[in-house]
């Protein structure tokens, strides 16, 4: 017995040396905690007491002021089925912006992702899908490679230029204020990131409730003092927007390639990157506080400004084997790879939170060693201390006062480092989910701990950090509406319908008219009715079909809507029905734009299907910039000289208005511009004075031939109500005389 008691008291001294070691270690690491706490509280009451003295903080209506640019949204899909469609209608419904644009990745190998993309595409026309050259899973950096070359080759179809371009994962949820901030700042600063904070669950999920502790102090304290000192700011991978200045940097460092696709943290290589070539960074955290918040039901002690930013909102990984793989990624992305990329630079400052960044490495194992060890000696207490006759063993610490001393510096910087963690969790998720941070503490260790181990393991297994492959991480996302719908073909349905037949349906097809779609082609050859392909329209859209009479609106309705809006959605004014605006269309409304409608005209909106050319009409006649003859007046006209009858003029307006169409529709169906390009341009069109045409080629989107060949279609397409007239019967000077008095 007497050999175990010596074995023990051996074990027990080399326990001692393994505390001492730690002791300093923690020591180094806490004073290094400290200092950007004091760094981060000094600011803050500094500011309080003199730049908000001075200035109001910002209301968040700033944000409308700049005009939209257009952005693209970069998504990188591996096995996302179910997704993306979620995430697309989630943005269309809630994004308080229009003029975006989602381009998601996806692989060679992966249909089923690309089959719900491709069915997320017909309802969303602002959704663009991007196969990789390469089968997948890639690195998310490749994938993100052949994403912004997509996005080029759709900026040079279109004719225009995206201002931002945004990362983001598919299972982000995106606030609704997102775009309006990246709009407002990407004219001035190359990289912008906003906070990332974690759903909640339930508290004892305690694998992904770690998540909301670390990225709430990261993201509230650690980013913004290091942005402050540094002037650099680490991507998250979602949440960051690049200025088109900075993508072009790094295409033109990188012959042709931004992302490093050997790295597995492309996010942070990037922030460096950019850091180093003079660039601006920039991490935000801007509250928009909702007029009725004070109303809502809050959490204890929850900060109303922190509890309101801008962020990136997702769940994480809930397993504690997928938080090990997320993390080692990153721990191997940013210690590893980072390490071998960035090496350390000339200046201290940068230099400071290189280490940082690095020192996870080492802090994550002596945080885990010095909770075992600090186990081991309680359970030493406890024994003997309960058990009758046990064995008393001299304190480690006896006879060290200074390693004494050490320890007590070491507990109350580990009791700020945990009051630290409460206040930050405590500002977004309120009072509970920061006392119950204090639980999770050793759960997150043994993650973080686990994770070091396996990140050193695939190093070592592989010699070189740069040839890990990317491991990725799957995730939840929240519940929206029901299931994706794909829209079923137009010409399927009118077969369905009994309004046309399969061989009249070929024929269209192979022979479509120049400058009409199917449904137009089918009406120009008289194969069907306009109340036919209305019915069609609507029962692919999944709304009704209504016939309208434009000159039947009350007018004050018509004052309602800004012309602006009218001619750019291409919609009128129906009535108002329980608060909600119910408007007429000729074709479907995406929901990115019905959303946008709601915003403008500050109300609920909906839409019908009304019958070809009854709304064209109806915007010439009340929102027509160059106002041209009251068709339909100098058809009553002729009526009333009993030059015809009333019959006869119910046939010509029924075959004038099936042949109205817009200018829009002919260059979206010759091809020339697509109908996502389309509506961004139509945006900056609001702004001009100039026809839409001649708009189009100031821009440079068309040519003036084009634009010639438009009008010279749109022309022959159209029938004029002269024409009909005169092949009423009605003759030239007759017709020069009702011409006169309607002018």
């Amino acid at each position: 017995m007497s050999w175990m008691v010596d074995a023990f008291a051996t074990y027990l001294y080399g326990m001692k040396v393994i505390a001492i070691a730690l002791a300093i270690a923690m020591l180094i690491s806490g004073i290094d905690d400290l200092f950007i706490d004091i760094i981060y509280w000094f600011r803050r009451i500094k500011r309080a007491f003199t730049v908000y003295r001075r200035h109001k903080h910002m209301d968040y209506r700033e944000l409308y002021k700049p005009d939209e640019k257009a952005l693209a949204i970069m998504v990188p899909a591996w096995n996302e089925t179910g997704v993306i469609g979620h995430m697309a209608e989630l943005a269309a419904t809630t994004l308080d912006y229009e003029n975006y644009h989602i381009f998601v990745g996806t692989y060679p190998n992966d249909p089923d992702t690309q089959r719900d993309v491709d069915e997320v595409c017909v309802r969303f026309p602002n959704v663009h899908k991007v196969i990789c050259a390469r089968p997948g899973p890639t690195s998310k950096a490749d994938c993100l490679n052949n994403i912004l070359d997509a996005i080029t080759q759709f900026e040079r179809s279109a004719n225009f230029t995206f201002s931002g371009f945004i990362l983001h994962d598919a299972e982000d949820v995106i606030s609704p204020m997102e775009l309006r901030l990246f709009n407002y700042l990407v004219d001035r600063k190359d990289l912008i990131q906003i906070p990332v904070y974690p759903f909640e669950r339930k508290w004892t999920h305690f694998t992904s409730m770690s998540y909301i502790d670390e990225f709430a102090e990261l993201h509230g304290k650690d980013v913004p003092v290091r942005e402050a000192i540094a002037g650099q700011v680490p991507s998250a991978g979602v949440g960051t927007c690049f200025s088109r200045r900075a993508i072009m940097a790094l295409l033109a460092d990188g012959d042709g390639i931004a992302f490093d696709v050997q790295s597995l943290t492309e996010d942070y290589d990037i922030g460096f990157r950019l850091k180093a070539k003079g660039m601006t960074e920039i991490f935000v955290r801007f509250p928009v506080i909702p007029d009725d918040y004070d109303s809502r039901k809050k959490a204890f002690l929850q900060r109303t400004r922190s509890a309101n930013v801008i962020c990136v909102r997702e769940y994480f990984p809930d397993t504690f084997s997928t938080a090990v793989r997320q993390k080692s990624r990153w721990i191997i992305g940013i210690v590893f790879q980072g390490f071998k990329t960035h090496k350390w630079s000339s200046s201290l400052t940068l230099n400071y939170f290189l280490w940082r960044d690095r020192k996870g490495a080492i802090s994550n194992f002596l945080s885990f060693t010095a909770m075992i060890v600090m186990i081991q000696l309680v359970l030493l207490l406890i024994y003997q201390r309960l058990w009758p006759d046990a064995w008393q063993f001299l304190s480690i610490f006896s006879g060290s006062q200074w390693l004494t001393t050490l320890l007590w510096l070491n507990l109350g910087l580990m009791i700020n480092r945990i009051f630290q963690r409460v206040i930050f969790v405590t500002v977004y998720y309120g009072l509970k989910q920061g006392l119950l941070s204090i639980l999770r503490l050793f759960w997150g260790n043994l993650i973080n701990f686990t994770a070091n181990w396996r990140a050193l393991k695939q190093v070592i297994q592989h010699g070189d950090p740069r040839r890990v492959a990317w491991d990725k991480t799957t995730h939840d996302f929240p519940s929206v509406t029901g299931n994706n719908r794909a829209l079923k073909p137009l010409g399927q349905i009118l077969i369905e319908q009994g309004a046309i037949n399969q061989t009249q349906l070929q024929d269209a097809l192979i022979h479509r008219m120049p400058g009409l779609r199917l449904g137009g082609t089918l009406i120009y050859r008289q194969v069907i009715t306009a109340q036919q392909l209305a019915a069609a329209l609507a029962e692919q859209s999944g709304v009704s079909a209504e016939s309208i009479d434009a000159w039947q609106i009350p007018e004050a309705l018509i004052k309602l809507m800004p012309d602006s809006v009218a001619l750019h959605y291409a919609v009128l004014p129906l009535r108002i029905e329980d608060g909600t605006l119910i408007l007429a269309s000729e074709s479907a409304i995406d929901p990115v734009s019905l959303a946008a409608l709601g915003r403008k005209m500050d109300k609920p909106v909906r839409y019908i299907i009304a019958p070809r050319g009854q709304v064209v009409v109806g915007l010439r006649h009340w929102y027509a910039r160059k106002r041209q003859n009251d068709e339909r007046s100098l058809l009553q006209k002729a009526v009333q000289r009993r030059w015809l009858s009333a019959e006869q003029a119910e046939i010509i307006w029924s075959n004038f208005v099936p042949r109205q169409l817009l200018f829009a529709e002919i260059l979206i169906s010759l091809g020339d511009i697509d109908m996502a390009a389309m509506n961004s341009l139509l945006l900056r069109y609001e702004r001009s004075d100039l026809a839409l045409g001649e708009f189009l080629v100031e821009q440079g989107v068309i040519s003036a031939e084009t634009l010639n060949y438009a009008l010279e279609l749109q022309h022959q397409l159209q029938v004029s109500m002269p024409t009909l007239l005169q092949q009423a019967g009605i003759s030239e000077e007759q017709l020069q005389q009702l011409e006169r008095e309607n002018a």
